[in-house]
């Protein structure tokens, strides 16, 4: 419920005239920025759930007894999942598996949403990916993402489980964790331009990705649960962008011109206006393993659900931008 897709996904619900209830780690400190933020903190019930234990899933579905369950937790740094591979197993793969489990035993009436991602794909032929396309994930975080879409589909078939998943390509926001590179550009450009910060260091700035913004695709997660038949759909924008054509559009709304030069380790971003290295490469940021240039195919979503991405790239990246620059004034003043 506190994660990015969480946030929106309550407030969307709310509007709908929803009863929302929403599942935290059971820990000492709950972080509610995000729901503060879009102002609707008070108005939703926090419950204390752990995805590692299969009993306190039992103990929460016999009590709420919901009509909708939305599966969005998961370790979803794929950088992390390198570093943590068995627990993001456990966690983003197993805890799917429980809830399940656990709807069937307890509440099998229950629509279920299972958030499954593009890491599941492979990394090789053709752009475009649709529902039908080949699973080879590349990463310990697609691997875990790759079993709970499995489960959510034997689930569905096995038992008759209103079990749907989206696989959703990437979808920022101004919510979206400094962790990911997307924020990471747009908090990094905000602190130069108020000078709390020397230079952005990035990784790889050829990685490509279909971005979308998060709103959106809490709106389809929504649409898929109410179809009358469970199913998967891809839910996407069609469109890649490089990480470099996120930071030259970030750094435009903040004011930048920035133009890259060099190559590989030594490419770096000059901005124009200033004469100053505002964008430099950091090896050590690289990927063990990098996805390819790699779009989603939304055409079943669009043609069965009437979903699709509403938000230009563009938008997306100056919102994100925007947001961030009014943070880092804020806590100037």
């Amino acid at each position: 419920m506190t994660g990015q897709d969480g946030a929106y996904l309550a407030r969307f619900l709310l509007e709908k005239g929803y009863h929302v209830l929403g599942a935290v780690r059971q820990t000492s400190a709950v972080n509610m920025s995000r729901l503060e933020e879009l102002t609707i903190s008070s108005e939703i019930e926090l419950i204390g759930l752990d995805l590692l234990e299969f009993e306190t899933i039992v103990r929460a579905v016999e009590r709420i007894g919901a009509a909708e369950v939305y599966n969005l937790a998961a370790q979803s740094s794929v950088q992390s999942s390198f570093e943590q591979p068995l627990f993001v197993s456990d966690c983003s793969g197993m805890g799917a598996a429980r809830i399940l489990e656990a709807l069937r035993i307890v509440n099998p009436a229950a629509r279920f949403f299972q958030a499954s991602t593009s890491a599941m794909f492979d990394n090789a032929g053709a752009t475009s990916r649709n529902e039908a396309s080949r699973f080879q994930p590349q990463t310990p975080y697609g691997v875990a993402k790759l079993f709970a879409h499995g489960m959510t589909v034997n689930y569905r078939q096995a038992y008759g489980l209103h079990a749907s998943a989206g696989i959703m390509f990437s979808h920022e926001s101004p919510l979206r964790s400094e962790e990911f590179v997307t924020r990471k550009i747009t908090v990094g450009l905000a602190r130069i331009k108020h000078g709390l910060l020397d230079v952005l260091e990035l990784g790889n700035l050829d990685a490509c990705r279909d971005w979308g913004y998060a709103p959106d695709y809490v709106e389809g997660m929504w649409q898929i649960v109410r179809s009358e038949n469970a199913d998967d759909y891809v839910l996407a924008t069609g469109e890649t962008h490089s990480v470099r054509e996120f930071a030259t559009l970030a750094g435009a709304a903040l004011g930048f011109d920035l133009d890259f030069r060099g190559t590989g380790t030594a490419e770096h971003a000059f901005d124009l206006k200033s004469g100053r290295t505002i964008v430099r490469i950091n090896p050590r940021l690289m990927r063990p393993v990098d996805l390819g240039s790699m779009r989603g195919n939304a055409e079943k979503a669009r043609d069965l659900l009437g979903w699709k991405s509403k938000t230009a790239f563009a938008e997306m990246v100056t919102l994100m931008a925007e947001a961030d620059e009014r943070r880092v004034r804020d806590t100037r003043q």
